[in-house]
């Protein structure tokens, strides 16, 4: 007897400044997937938003998913229970109500799960585990309260303080205010943060627009940096620390990795340490003392369950390089799958191979979807 194989929507691209490096994720993580147990369907994002049908390999893919790369599609739901999702070719109609008129791409059909591969804005910030909702189907990783909040550092870390976990020391920064009123802007930051300290966007991923601020004149630069990706900014003390991170999986008991340890070859772990500059080194499990990795790996869950995460999640540290104190720094729910991202890395390294790996995930994803199914939606009354 053949057993059906599951049909995999990968979506990657996007708005987003990690647009590249979400592509090298999916084509990591498609190539994981087991082609007896799931049929691929890879759907990319382009720079402008477009969704485009890219058929099931990556042939013609390569840093940036241009329109002309495959079918522009729009996304259809029948409103069934069971949820679905199939694509149209027909241009947008004005008329909401006709949009079950236009005509299925043919050989689309239904999806049974969706893997959101797409970093950062738009993907990892709850909008598209949104519409996931909307359209009742399956989908990997964190929901949308969980991912809207893994994805704003303010709100993560006010959070972290709220439940006793060691945070270092910040600040919250809106940008109309550093437009406004720069010089009390600078004035806080030296009160409470002092120099040298890390300047970030509050929403983004893969440390773009980070920058180290080692002395005051460098301030102005770092806030402008970061306003242009985002209204809030963060600023936080810069700690001479060992970078350190784990994975998390699970949905309601989660389950979590090794500690590994980022070098990074730059001064920090910045995008081009990560995806650029060849050099930084990941150390799997870390040099740390037993002690030390069972009160992170339990810091790690803590973390994933009070954002309200499934799925799965990588969760970073910083280790003071004098006192060994260590802080959590942020938790990431659509973490890197490439082949030098550590989410996997770390998994291989605690017996969890990443075929495995994608198998598990796709099993938390339907068994969510099959939890939220038997809940009451309606009044009853």
């Amino acid at each position: 007897m053949t057993t059906k194989r599951l049909r995999v929507a990968v979506i990657f691209g996007g708005r987003s400044v990690e647009h590249e490096v979400s592509i090298v994720s999916a084509r990591s993580f498609v190539g994981a997937m087991a082609k007896d147990k799931y049929e691929p369907v890879l759907i990319g994002v382009d720079k402008q938003g477009q969704w485009l049908l890219l058929g099931d390999d990556f042939k013609g893919v390569r840093e940036r998913i241009l329109p002309d790369s495959g079918r522009a599609l729009r996304l259809l739901t029948d409103g069934s229970a069971a949820g679905s999702m199939s694509a149209s070719q027909s241009p947008v109609k004005k008329d909401v109500g006709a949009i079950h008129e236009s005509p299925f791409i043919s050989g689309l059909g239904p999806i049974d799960v969706v893997v959101p591969m797409v970093h950062g804005s738009f993907g990892e910030d709850g909008c598209f585990q949104g519409l996931c909702e909307l359209a009742n189907i399956p989908y990997v990783g964190a929901g949308v309260l969980g991912s809207a909040l893994g994805m704003d550092k303010i709100n993560m870390k006010r959070l972290f303080m709220a439940a006793d976990l060691p945070v270092a020391k910040f600040l919250a920064v809106d940008k109309w205010e550093w437009e406004k009123s720069p010089r009390e802007v600078r004035r806080r930051i030296n009160g409470r943060i002092g120099c040298p300290c890390f300047v970030k966007p509050s929403n983004s991923g893969s440390s773009v627009a980070i920058t180290k601020v080692h002395k005051w004149q460098e301030l102005p630069d770092a806030l402008d940096a970061a306003a242009e990706c985002d209204r809030r900014i963060i600023v936080e003390r810069a700690i001479d620390a060992r970078e350190l991170e784990c994975s998390v999986l699970g949905n309601d008991e989660p389950i979590v990795s090794v500690v590994g340890e980022v070098v990074p070859c730059n001064e920090f772990y910045d995008y081009n340490a990560k995806y650029v500059d060849e050099g930084s080194e990941l150390i799997i499990p870390a040099d740390i003392s037993e002690f030390a990795s069972h009160d992170i790996r339990k810091c790690a869950v803590k973390a994933f369950k009070l954002l309200d995460v499934s799925g799965m999640a990588r969760v970073d540290f910083l280790m003071d390089k004098a006192s060994s104190l260590f802080y959590l720094s942020e938790l990431n729910t659509i973490p890197g799958f490439t082949t030098i991202s550590m989410y996997p890395k770390l998994w291989e390294a605690s017996g969890l191979p990443y075929p495995e790996l994608v198998d598990r995930l796709i099993d938390l994803a339907l068994e969510r979807h099959r939890e939220k199914a038997g809940r009451r939606f309606d009044y009853g009354g």
